[in-house]
């Protein structure tokens, strides 16, 4: 799987991705630039007008920088860490999440998602 760029502001992240028709269906999507409002002071959400494939399983963590889809057309970028008893479709996590609390910011915010090259 490649990986993908994710920018938000100034501030770069790289994702790796999950091996699943879920991700590829998003791949297929790239470039993206989506306007991610804030749920829960921990993620990042953006509804897509079409359903991905999914697969969905009961997670008990959520980890700072896992990237899901919630559903069939949501998706969701964590920021912080938590129990969880909700069910997601793992697409796949960003590497480094140092920043990335602080680039996300509070409120709404633009993200660009790229496949990198």
């Amino acid at each position: 799987m490649p990986t993908v760029n994710i920018q938000v502001g100034n501030k770069n992240f790289t994702v790796i991705l999950s091996d699943n028709d879920s991700t590829r269906a998003l791949l297929d999507k790239m470039p993206l630039i989506l306007n991610m409002d804030e749920l829960n002071g921990n993620e990042k959400f953006y509804f897509f007008s079409e359903k991905l494939p999914a697969n969905s399983e009961r997670l008990e963590n959520i980890k700072t920088g896992d990237l899901m889809l919630y559903g069939s057309d949501c998706l969701v970028l964590f920021y912080e860490s938590f129990p969880t008893s909700y069910s997601y479709t793992k697409l796949g996590y960003v590497e480094d999440v140092t920043g990335l609390v602080d680039a996300l910011g509070s409120g709404s915010v633009q993200v660009t998602f790229s496949v990198a090259h």
